[in-house]
């Protein structure tokens, strides 16, 4: 088992390996964390683990976008979290390696970094300027028939897509656009669905690429059916990525 101990960055969203995440940081103890990772040698990677936060837990004492230092009246790496904050967490996440790390003159800071492994979360350490973590690296096993699979969820992509942008072609990816390799398709499908988290983690920590597949499929072919039934459904708003700001 390989295990790492990384800087825990706790998110009410999912991040997926492969995927980009744009970070804008005005809470102290993340603004902590990334003035620790800002120190790393040029040559190595700036790394820090993604969680997303259980249902009934706050992310922090600021809303997404919205500073608002009341909203938590404790203070602290855990403030939030409760006594033992790995319970607010679900059990998997991801590692992020961040590109650039630009600091305002506010002291704010802009990230932008891509998910690269998932990681089992064993326990958290809340007693430094920042969430720790130690995590035990998973490894990607392709599971069997993750090619076909991938095909089948490609196609239905497209039709969930084509629904979602109301029959608009030109609002399409191409095949050449979209990867072919399985587990790059399961991630990318895994992100770029409309999924509440609880559905997202479930996608993440699928034991295989095959198996997170066949779920995706399932769930492209249900989606797309209730889609088609709610044609006054807002396409701009439903095809809307979310923002991760914290």
């Amino acid at each position: 088992m390989t295990t790492v101990r990384l800087p825990l960055f706790p998110l009410n969203s999912v991040l997926f390996p492969g995927l980009v995440l744009p970070l804008n940081i005005f809470e102290e103890r993340y603004r902590a964390m990334m003035r620790e990772l800002v120190k790393t040698p040029e040559d190595e990677p700036r790394r820090f683990a993604v969680v997303a936060i259980r249902d009934g837990h706050e992310v922090a004492a600021t809303a997404p976008g919205m500073p608002d230092r009341t909203a938590v009246t404790e203070h602290g790496a855990g403030a939030g979290f409760g006594d033992d904050p790995v319970k607010a967490f679900h059990g998997f996440g991801c590692i992020a390696d961040a590109a650039t790390i630009r600091e305002g003159a506010d002291g704010t800071f802009e990230v932008l970094a891509t998910g690269t492994t998932r990681v089992r979360l064993l326990s958290v350490d809340a007693s430094g300027p920042f969430l720790t973590a130690e995590l035990e690296e998973l490894p990607e096993d392709p599971g069997e028939e993750a090619g076909a699979l991938a095909e089948g969820v490609l196609r239905a992509f497209r039709q969930y897509q084509k629904r979602l942008a109301g029959a608009r072609e030109r609002s399409l990816s191409t095949g050449a656009d979209l990867p072919d390799e399985p587990s790059v398709v399961s991630y990318l499908v895994a992100a770029a669905m409309m999924l509440d988290v609880p559905t997202k983690q479930r996608l993440l920590q699928a034991p295989d690429t095959a198996s997170r597949l066949r779920d995706e499929l399932r769930l492209l072919r249900a989606e797309t059916a209730i889609i088609r039934n709610l044609p006054s459904l807002p396409a701009a708003e439903l095809t809307r990525g979310p923002t991760s700001l914290n």
